[in-house]
């Protein structure tokens, strides 16, 4: 068994000194705690990594990946000992943090501190969710635990503290934290920057706090572990103290934390463990132990599933076509008949329209699930079935409360766990999502955020709440589409658009104020990102609108065309989408020949400049007061786009 847990040590020190680069400490530290959760807990199999039953592992401290990666070769997941040795290198499937979807057996891209644990509470409501939707008297096709690893900085994050806060409200006991406690932080003692109770502390969040007094202690180390999955009604933390850089020279010292100990220390360590094995090399006992305690103790449970998911389809058919569904993540979803209908001359705020699609579709969709951090009231975003709770945990309505960031993050932990996860917020609170919506796009993985209030039309509130570069940062971010509609119409097809994305996360930018359906929009249409809602014949210009701005580009080619100047309409409600289209389809909707062109938008201007040499845009903060006299101040009103459009 040390061989086991030393191998995991030294084959992680072997590919960060082959790198140069990486983090020994935790490597070192907290090693026995992996090898506990993989070969004594943990129900996983690398034959079917990706089983839907399989326990969940994240390692929100992210830097320890050369730990995970040795740990994952050892289980006989698909990365090798070639792929130990280009471990941080261009294009290896070991890159310098866990990355979902790029290395077997990972189960979330962690690294940035914090959002690991958030994620992982919304694996842990997805369970919740999904088991006691699905789950009959005798048959439990879905039971579960999600596990993480972490450190003192992803405790001393704020999007950690929301979540956790969250999680121990809602109860879920199924979720199962170690925490790494080693004193030591990059900079030096954590006692530098922390003087917290850790037991009380989280006590106070209702999470059941257990403490393990040597990580080299394996039997209290998998007792403790024992006893957190016997605690059914609230989450559990274990402080296990080690370490760090456990068994080197610099034992205990914040050195070891993010440097490289070199090849001479590192043979040192292997003559003081008794370890026999030369750089990357493994016993064929070590193997042995991980085929008999990871391969075939989860290949095991695996097989029973199989058969209790075999007895679930032959007594529950309809159930069970349900739940595959969610397993596979595909829609069965007839769009015309779902989606609410709209007509011609509807007038009303997009962040309705929106709230209306989203219970249409709750209907049709079982794995959607989320809601608002307490702005469910005006954002309209708002799940089904009641408040998810541990007394409800059928409830499709998540109260996040005021925790934007750790919100961005569970529904990355729900999408992760292959529900349909939303969040929803006031557009200029993006700031606060953002660096989750981005991990999201990292992943590949089809999140959902809902934005309303998303412009100076927000009034009275004032700059603070009014948005105006979100927009731009959303739409330079990779991977993610941001979709602005400009009424109820192009609203139904945005949702699609979202839900029918499986390769990235969506943003839906929806009014506060009310807006009217000028033509009801086709889908052939929206799904190319921008089409012309408007045309005329030798038209000399075109004008370029999002969102709100539609209805004013509408009117103003009404007046533009009393004065004898003809323009086409074009509605963009994605700039991403647009610009993924076939240059024959970009040409049809804004010909090369015709560059007399002015995109109106209220929010930054840089990035129609690609599209326009005129913009009417907003480059300064916002104003308070009445929204229509602060969209006035700004100068977006039908005379002013005559006015602009005709000096060009």
């Amino acid at each position: 068994m040390n061989h086991s847990i030393n191998t995991i040590r030294f084959l992680g020190l072997d590919a960060i000194n082959k790198a140069n680069s990486g983090h020994p400490g935790i490597v070192l530290g907290a090693a026995p705690m992996i090898y506990t959760l993989y070969a004594k807990i943990m129900r996983v199999t690398p034959n079917d990594s990706n089983w839907f039953n399989r326990d969940r592992f994240i390692l929100a401290a992210g830097h320890g990946s050369a730990m995970l990666y040795a740990t994952l070769h050892l289980a006989g997941y698909d990365i090798s000992i070639e792929d130990l040795k280009q471990f941080r290198q261009i294009g290896s499937k070991t890159p310098g943090h866990p990355e979902y979807g790029h290395t077997d057996g990972v189960d979330a891209t962690s690294g940035p501190l914090g959002q690991g644990i958030a994620m992982a509470t919304g694996m842990a409501i997805a369970e919740r969710y999904l088991s006691a939707t699905f789950n009959k008297e005798d048959l439990n096709v879905v039971d579960h635990y999600t596990y993480v690893l972490c450190g003192d900085g992803d405790l001393q994050e704020g999007v950690t503290q929301e979540a956790m806060s969250l999680a121990g409200n809602l109860g879920l006991g199924k979720l199962i934290v170690l925490y790494d406690s080693n004193d030591i932080q990059l900079d030096g003692p954590v006692k530098w920057v922390n003087t917290e109770n850790v037991k009380e502390k989280y006590t106070a969040m209702n999470w059941h706090y257990l403490k393990v007094r040597d990580a080299n202690n394996l039997t209290e180390l998998e007792e403790a572990i024992r006893i957190a999955q016997g605690v059914t009604n609230r989450p559990s933390i274990i402080e296990v103290k080690s370490i760090i850089g456990y068994g080197s020279k610099l034992a205990g010292d914040s050195a070891t934390h993010g440097s490289p100990l070199g090849v001479e220390e590192t043979n040192r360590m292997r003559k003081e463990l008794n370890y026999p094995a030369g750089e990357f090399e493994v016993l064929p006992e070590v193997y042995e132990d991980f085929k008999e305690n990871v391969i075939k103790r989860g290949d095991k449970a695996k097989d029973n599933w199989l058969t209790q998911i075999k007895k679930y389809q032959e007594a529950y058919p309809e159930a069970y076509n349900e739940l595959k569904q969610i397993i596979t993540g595909k829609l069965d979803v007839n769009w015309s008949e779902v989606l609410p209908k709209v007509k011609q001359g509807q007038t009303e705020a997009s962040r309705v329209s929106g709230g209306k699609v989203l219970n249409a579709l709750s209907e049709a969709i079982p794995s959607l699930i989320g809601g608002s951090a307490d702005l469910t009231k005006s954002t309209k975003a708002k799940g089904i079935n009641g408040d998810f709770s541990q007394d409800n945990p059928r409830g499709r309505n998540i109260n996040y409360g005021v925790r934007e960031h750790a919100m961005a993050a569970i529904v990355n932990g729900l999408t992760l766990h292959g529900l349909r996860g939303f969040g929803g917020g006031f557009f200029v609170f993006s700031d606060y999502m953002k660096p989750a919506i981005r991990m999201a796009a990292l992943m590949k993985i089809p999140s959902l955020f809902i934005f309303t209030h998303d412009s100076v039309a927000v009034g009275e509130d004032g700059p603070t709440h009014e948005p105006i570069e979100q927009l731009s940062m959303l739409r330079t971010t990779p991977n993610l589409m941001v979709f602005r509609p400009a009424n109820a119409s192009e609203t139904n097809h945005v949702f699609r658009l979202a839900l029918e994305r499986t390769d990235g996360p969506s943003v839906i930018v929806l009014s506060r104020q009310n807006l009217t359906v000028d033509k009801v929009a086709k889908w052939s249409e929206v799904k190319r990102g921008a089409y012309v809602l408007k045309d005329v014949t030798n038209a000399e210009g075109i004008l370029i609108a999002t969102g709100s701005e539609v209805e004013l580009a509408l009117k103003a080619q009404e007046q533009l065309q009393k004065k004898g100047v003809y323009t086409k309409v074009v509605s963009m409600p994605s700039i991403e989408l647009f610009l993924k289209q076939n240059k024959k389809y970009q040409e049809s909707v804004l010909p090369q020949n015709i560059q007399k062109r002015l995109a109106i938008e209220m929010g930054s201007s840089s990035l129609w400049y690609r599209f326009s040499n005129n913009v009417m845009g907003i480059d300064t903060f916002g104003e308070s007061g009445p929204g229509s006299e602060v969209i006035e101040h700004f100068g977006f009103n039908v005379e002013n786009v005559v006015k602009q459009f005709r000096k060009i």
